[in-house]
């Protein structure tokens, strides 16, 4: 322990006096640091902050909060531990403990990223539709990867990973409908593979089946944003419905408590 301790402090320092460059001692661990970082996790994280995000500084700070708290942790066990005796057993179970609070704390934020993308899927079914129209406008004057690319910046914040993603895919000379596929799986809403199947076949054939293909997308977008109008009155009805219900509560309460005080007061 106090082994751990002066090793701690002793690195410390070093980054204090500038003996050892921190940036490079950080871009020295990264390859084996960066085999941490879950698969999805740049995605949630562009999804929930934007792209202005840094997004290497936040998974730095995710483990350096990690680290820290397997040492306090670890360093707080061992205190209260009321021994002076070496014990391997009891020390092991110590590290196993402590590096089960620092995984916990180290994985609480990603899972919040996971909670905060789940609950605005239901958004993300409303906003496709109209995404998808301004898409259509683009694609009857440029190919399908062009119109993706040039819609990136006028789309939903929300989407602008997947489509990135997407573009770049496509542009490295994947001509495969994989592209499309992994961003519906990435927005896993209604109808979303089915869209990006329609969109993939767009670029497909003659200048005479991408008229008739549009079309049907065109047709299919329109159904979509007409479920999305509906989905949006009924809930903007059940709201409305909720309130007044509970006005009428809230009033009867009241109407019944001024009663009871009268005839209180009347005795």
């Amino acid at each position: 322990m106090e082994i751990l301790i002066i090793g701690a402090m002793i690195l410390a320092i070093l980054f204090y006096n500038k003996t050892i460059d921190k940036e490079k001692f950080i871009a020295d661990i990264e390859p084996f640091t960066s085999k941490l970082v879950e698969d999805d996790y740049e995605f949630l994280v562009y999804a929930k902050f934007g792209e202005d995000v840094d997004i290497k500084k936040l998974a730095q700070q995710r483990m350096t909060v990690a680290a820290v708290t397997f040492v306090v942790a670890f360093f707080m066990i061992n205190t209260t531990g009321g021994t002076s005796s070496f014990d391997f057993g009891k020390l092991l179970l110590n590290i196993v403990f402590s590096l089960a609070i620092a995984v916990f704390l180290y994985k609480n934020q990603y899972l919040g990223l996971k909670k905060y993308y789940k609950k605005h899927l239901h958004e993300i079914d409303i906003m496709l539709p109209y995404y998808l129209k301004s898409l259509e406008i683009l694609v009857q004057h440029y190919t399908v990867p062009v119109a993706i690319a040039k819609s990136i910046d006028d789309a939903p914040d929300i989407f602008k990973p997947g489509l990135r993603q997407m573009v770049e895919k496509i542009n490295s000379g994947d001509s495969s409908i994989d592209p499309y596929m992994d961003f519906a799986n990435l927005y896993p809403v209604r109808d979303s593979m089915r869209m990006m199947r329609l969109l993939y076949r767009l670029g497909l054939g003659s200048q005479e089946k991408k008229q008739e293909r549009l079309m049907m997308f065109s047709r299919t977008v329109s159904n979509l944003q007409n479920k999305a109008r509906e989905t949006k009155y009924k809930e903007r009805l059940n709201k409305m419905e909720n309130q007044t219900m509970v006005m009428l509560v809230v009033s009867g309460v009241g109407v019944m408590f001024i009663i009871l005080i009268s005839m209180m007061s009347m005795f």
